[in-house]
């Protein structure tokens, strides 16, 4: 046994127990910035890379700060109030307002489950054959098992290492032939038009790069961690521990935001310096990008391309049917979480198995979910902006943040991202005139 005369050095930490610490501290950030990758989020940056080349790789570093701030807020009211943003919307603000943005998460998020989940069938079929419908009910039902039968602690590590699906767009890349030199200046340089159809898909990128979604996922999933921690409180009853909670947020976010955007930068890439400089300008769904891969970048490039589509709709999928039950469930009161027992929350496991349920009916009907994604992207990018507008006025309020409101930094950058999605949105429904219908 040691001594206080002891003079034995003492060992300093290992970088696998550093590396563990770190990793430990990242969660809902890391999960909420993988998930915005998901085949949906794929399709769309595959479809701004195919049909505009290198022209909108821009907005991938633009909307990273904005990004970053508005999670940040999202965050900070979930680890604060203890509560996610539906229930503090329906605690300070009119119940019509509620049901309006619910109802629109509702609907996007169904449709983005019912795109992911064909997205990932048929990524599937194209890796291994097979039946595409046997994909769709088997992923579905895979990904509801998960949730509703493992504990909250137990997934919260599963939904980590599958944001590890990632890497294989940054690799992808790196698999084909890109001019690194002409890339950073159509980059920095960019050539923007006012063309209906780029504004429109560049909406889709902002929308599908901050999504409504992400920001009840992040609010919820700070009160699961708060729950799950004994020891822990919301802020305004435990301002302790604010100033350690306050930095893993903003690292966790940080990274995961970091991580999102950089996938997102490389995916626009592949499809720019494949599918574009090859004539294919007409991509509707993640599967068709890494189809169209195969013959041009090699299978190497389609089977990284098309795996990575499986693993992110895996962890998507969750996140997006998750947030509707948080948002859904907190609306009404009821009990939430995924560390609950089925009979414990049945209101809330109701809304995540209907809306994964109904994603999977939607691609058995004539409505064709992959049609009607860039129009779900549109739809998160639309209804972001009332959404980041009562965040803002909620982080200021004192009556709902107490000590904690937020300052002048955080208060113009979340600003700032709420006016350029209203700028966005504002020129595409502009250049929607007649003679362009």
């Amino acid at each position: 046994m040691a001594t206080k005369n002891d003079k034995t050095p003492r060992r300093a930490p290992s970088r696998d127990a550093a590396d563990a610490r770190v990793a430990k501290r990242l969660g809902p950030g890391l999960v909420t910035g993988a998930a915005d990758d998901d085949p949906s989020g794929i399709a769309s940056y595959s479809q701004a890379g195919a049909q505009f080349g290198y022209s909108l790789l821009w907005s991938v570093f633009f909307t990273l700060p904005l990004m970053i701030g508005i999670q940040i807020v999202s965050a900070r009211i979930g680890r604060v109030t203890g509560m996610g943003l539906a229930a503090n919307i329906r605690r300070h603000y009119s119940p019509w307002l509620l049901y309006v943005i619910i109802g629109l998460l509702l609907i996007a998020n169904t449709i983005n489950i019912a795109a992911d989940l064909g997205a990932m069938a048929a990524a599937a079929r194209l890796l291994v054959g097979g039946r595409t419908d046997l994909y769709i009910v088997g992923f579905a039902l895979l990904s509801l098992g998960l949730q509703i039968f493992i504990p909250f602690t137990h997934y919260a590590p599963v939904l980590k290492v599958l944001t590890l699906a990632l890497f294989s767009y940054v690799a992808t890349a790196f698999v084909v032939n890109v001019p690194w030199s002409e890339v950073a200046l159509r980059t920095l340089l960019p050539s923007v038009n006012n063309q209906a159809q780029y504004l429109m898909v560049l909406v889709a990128v902002f929308g599908t790069t901050i999504s409504p979604y992400l920001f009840f996922w992040q609010a919820s999933q700070e009160v699961e961690e708060l729950r799950a921690a004994p020891d822990e409180e919301p802020l305004r009853a435990a301002p302790r521990q604010a100033a350690a909670q306050f930095r893993r947020i903003k690292l966790d976010t940080y990274v995961g935001m970091t991580f999102s955007n950089l996938v997102a930068f490389f995916i626009m890439l592949t499809t720019a310096v494949t599918l574009h400089e090859h004539g294919i300008t007409d991509i509707q769904s993640s599967a068709q990008a890494a189809e169209a891969l195969r013959p041009i970048a090699g299978q190497f490039a389609f089977l990284l391309f098309a795996a990575g589509i499986v693993g992110t709709g895996m962890l998507a999928v969750p996140v997006l049917g998750g947030s509707a039950a948080y948002a859904v469930a907190e609306s009404f009161r009821w009990p939430i979480g995924l560390g609950l027992k089925l009979k414990d929350g049945l209101g809330f496991y109701s809304i995540l198995i209907a809306a994964t349920l109904i994603g999977v009916a939607l691609n058995f009907t004539s409505v064709d979910p992959v049609k009607a994604l860039i129009w779900s992207a549109v739809i998160n990018g639309i209804i972001s902006v009332p959404i980041m507008a009562v965040m803002m006025m909620m982080a200021v309020r004192p009556d709902i943040m107490g000590r904690f409101t937020i300052k002048r930094r955080l208060k113009a950058l979340g600003w700032l991202a709420t006016a350029v999605m209203a700028l966005a949105v504002a020129a595409m429904l502009a250049s929607f005139r007649p003679t362009n219908v």
